[in-house]
């Protein structure tokens, strides 16, 4: 399983999905990859999964098949998220 966040690294969320990646990795021991929406992937990306409020987390198979996101200001829990990549 993948786990993708997308969001704006220059912006009032920033921080908070920083911090979110980075305690997730430490307390699940499986890696958030962050990626920019500045970016041609990032944009990209939100198109694929239909996401249009940010930040956006994409939790996707290994071939790409998608599985489960959320989006919006309002981050789940991290344990919502590990649940659905054991």
């Amino acid at each position: 399983m993948k786990v993708i966040m997308l969001y704006h690294p220059v912006s009032e969320h920033a921080r908070r999905v920083e911090e979110f990646a980075k305690d997730f990795e430490r307390i699940h021991h499986h890696d958030i990859e962050l990626i920019s929406l500045e970016t041609p992937e990032g944009a990209n990306l939100a198109k694929v999964y239909d996401i249009v409020q940010y930040p956006g987390i994409v939790i996707t198979q290994d071939d790409g098949a998608h599985m489960k996101q959320w989006e919006g200001d309002t981050l789940p829990l991290m344990t919502e998220v590990a649940a659905h990549i054991q």
